[in-house]
């Protein structure tokens, strides 16, 4: 539990140290974000504020979490180091995206089928990987069992091992490109995408300390008040890092934003909340607690679904923060709701978590 506080709060002083020092390097370089032309014309106001604040991020997040093991002196765990390759590796996705828009100069960086591919490459290696390195009870940091709060009795591998496997990698592919782009959309208003993911991660913590203290000692004694996630407290010693590095860059990265965390933060995030999901058992309990994501891609969804049949648009534009602004909600007013609107679902989350347990 030391290993907890410790990596959460290290990594938040970094992050909130570290910021200015990476904003004061991006603004010799002339790295500033480039304003989509089709959009709130109260953003052109923005064009030019660094962005790749993502960065800051991961580094206080993998310094935080190593900070973490070597202060408590313990040995890090394959689950940990698998959620936090993958998030690395989504946001070298993401800093190849950004560093083309800024070079550029244009609002769209790689292109749609390169962004994909390079998500693919990541999520297949965090994937596969995920189904090996059994421990001494023959865990491994991953199941080929669909998860709601624990695994279920829906078996990717029904059909035998092999085709279990591909089954498997094409479902943790598809749960890590959503929520990675999830979080992308979300990432359009000064301080969104940072406060709902510090809620979202923060509830990862108590997750996974509450698994951490009912784990299953074994396979044979697994039952309905215990949980056989691999390594449930690593697991939530990595979010207490990344809640910790989003609480210091937010301070940053409030309205106004003096930084942007860019495709390389909202990538890595999203990567990060769906390896969570994965090693923890959690994959559809995540998109309860990560509900206000979701209502974001699928107002993305609507519009363009029902553009598409009928030629006309349900928002004044999507993803939805934006059909607010255009109404003529303040900036800081729709953070600020949407902020409580996640809280929200995060308690719904964590009271259907509870509640299964309590039940069972």
């Amino acid at each position: 539990m030391r290993a907890v506080l410790i990596s959460g709060g290290l990594s938040m002083l970094l992050a909130l140290l570290g910021t200015p020092l990476f904003i004061r390097y991006l603004v010799r370089k002339q790295y500033g974000q480039f304003i989509r032309q089709d959009g709130p014309t109260a953003h052109f106001t923005k064009r030019g504020t660094p962005t790749m604040g993502g960065v800051v991020i991961i580094l206080a997040t993998l310094l935080g979490w190593a900070g973490g093991l070597v202060l408590t002196r313990s040995v890090p765990s394959t689950s940990a180091v698998l959620v936090l390759v993958l998030m690395a590796g989504l946001g070298f996705v993401g800093l190849l995206d950004d560093f083309i828009k800024i070079t550029r100069q244009r609002s769209l960086g790689l292109s749609a089928r390169w962004k994909f591919l390079g998500q693919g490459i990541v999520g297949v290696g965090f994937a596969v990987a995920a189904l090996q390195f059994p421990n001494e009870n023959f865990r491994t940091p991953a199941s080929m069992r669909i998860s709601f709060i624990r695994d279920t009795g829906l078996d990717l591998a029904f059909a035998g091992a092999t085709i279990g496997l591909i089954l498997f990698v094409l479902w943790a592919n598809f749960l890590i490109t959503a929520w990675s782009n999830a979080v992308n959309l979300t990432d359009g208003l000064d301080g969104l995408a940072t406060g709902v993911s510090l809620v979202v991660f923060g509830a990862y913590v108590i997750v996974c300390v509450w698994q951490s203290n009912q784990t299953c000692q074994s396979i044979l004694t697994a039952g309905p008040r215990c949980y056989e996630t691999r390594d449930p407290l690593d697991l939530a010693v990595v979010a207490a890092a990344i809640t910790g590095a989003c609480f210091g860059f937010l301070w940053w990265n409030a309205s106004p934003a003096k930084i942007f965390m860019g495709d390389t933060g909202s990538l890595a995030l999203g990567g990060a909340f769906a390896g969570l999901s994965i090693l923890s058992r959690t994959e559809i309990l995540g998109a309860i607690l990560g509900g206000l994501f979701v209502v974001i891609v699928m107002s993305d969804v609507i519009q363009i679904g029902f553009f598409k049949l009928t030629g006309k648009r349900v928002f004044k534009m999507a993803p939805l923060h934006h059909h607010f602004e255009l109404s003529g909600w303040g900036e800081v007013t729709i953070v600020i709701r949407f902020w409580l609107i996640a809280g929200l679902f995060v308690a719904a989350g964590i009271g259907v978590f509870y509640a299964e347990w309590v039940v069972g």
